[in-house]
């Protein structure tokens, strides 16, 4: 570059300030493409919590919720239709063995009862008429003044009438029972636990009217699921406890059912109380699991993917999708078989939805 001799102090300080401005581009673009390449962001730690994989040596008891009911109960219906006339009862009332709870009126019943009963005395003495008419026959058939057929056709008479006889006391007996049926009994000593139909209203044959409970003995019928019946048996204690008087009682298994109901997986299971309860008081019964071999880990810590169940293992600081197989369940807790995982690994159980296979973590307490 030429400078004029007047220029000459101007220009040097140009090309100093220039050199100087290429040197500190140079030197800024080494540092940004330098041999370790673009400069990357620190990785966010992702906060979990995690807890430890335990030996499933002792299975927690679990507690079932029913309620109490009497040992003995039934719903009492009429036989026959008809208006309910009476029912002198209460609530809670102490009935005996026996006693008439309720009657009932059937303008039918009792025409039809007696036109029974005259049919019966009609057939009755012409029963009684043919049978002298047949031994008069005989003795004039011995004397050879009437034929054998007069004789026999006497004597057909008569067991004609003596079958209809025995048809129609058939017929009073069935139209007694019908009104007898007027009349609803106790079948045991117990009391009234509910009134459903009133008086003055029609009741149809085989309407339930009244339910009525028997006076000793208690039970409760629970559901349980299907692991839970291996090991029991009828007879056996179990602990129940009563939920508003916060007291333990003793129960035994009464009956196991095998069937689960219509609509479910659970299976009832009914346990008798010897101690005296309230008929619908609160109870639960508990029952303790089958032992088993292997580990367990919390239920939230169970993910559900493509691949299968799985869980996130702490590995340093960093996790790790292991599998497992789940084997059944304690209370809040996963069992699974020995494999991938052991006693004392940690798991996240909190904190999932954020994380993915290889994630750094920050552990919460």
């Amino acid at each position: 570059m030429v400078c004029a001799s007047g220029w000459q102090g101007r220009c040097g300080h140009f090309l100093a300030l220039s050199s100087a401005l290429i040197a500190g581009l140079a030197l800024a673009g080494c540092r940004a493409e330098g041999v370790d390449g673009p400069v990357v962001a620190a990785q966010e730690l992702v906060p979990v919590r995690v807890a430890e994989v335990a030996a499933a040596d002792q299975a927690e008891m679990l507690h079932f919720a029913g309620s109490a009911r009497a040992r003995q109960r039934a719903s009492l219906t009429f036989q026959v239709g008809g208006t309910l006339a009476s029912r002198p009862l209460q609530l809670g009332q102490a009935v005996a063995a026996g006693d008439v709870l309720a009657t009932l009126y059937n303008p039918q019943l009792e025409p039809a009862r007696d036109a029974a009963r005259a049919r019966l005395a009609e057939l009755q003495v012409q029963a009684a008429q043919a049978r002298r008419d047949l031994q008069r026959t005989e003795q004039l058939f011995q004397r050879g003044a009437l034929s054998k057929a007069d004789q026999e056709q006497q004597a057909a008479r008569l067991e004609a009438l003596q079958a209809g006889v025995r048809s129609a006391r058939a017929s009073l007996q069935q139209s007694e029972r019908l009104n007898s049926e007027t009349r609803m009994r106790a079948p045991f000593d117990g009391t009234i636990e509910d009134l459903l139909v009133e008086p003055g209203e029609f009741v149809a044959a085989g309407q339930p009217v009244l339910q009525m409970a028997a006076s000793g003995g208690a039970e409760v019928e629970v559901l349980v699921p299907a692991e839970l019946l291996q090991g029991l048996e009828v007879g056996q204690v179990v602990p129940v406890w009563s939920v508003l008087r916060d007291v333990q009682l003793e129960g035994r298994l009464a009956e196991i059912g095998r069937g689960a109901s219509i609509g479910s997986v659970l299976y009832p299971l009914v346990v008798s109380l010897d101690a005296q309860v309230m008929a619908g008081e609160a109870l639960e019964v508990g029952l303790q699991p089958v032992r088993k071999d292997g580990l367990s880990v919390p239920l939230a810590a169970v993910m559900r993917s493509a691949e299968g169940l799985s869980v996130f293992r702490l590995a340093g600081e960093r996790v790790e999708r292991v599998g497992i197989a789940v084997a059944g369940f304690e209370g809040e807790r996963a069992l699974i078989g020995e494999g991938a995982l052991a006693a004392g690994d940690q798991v996240v159980y909190a904190g999932l939805s954020r994380l993915a296979d290889g994630d750094s973590v920050e552990l919460l307490p």
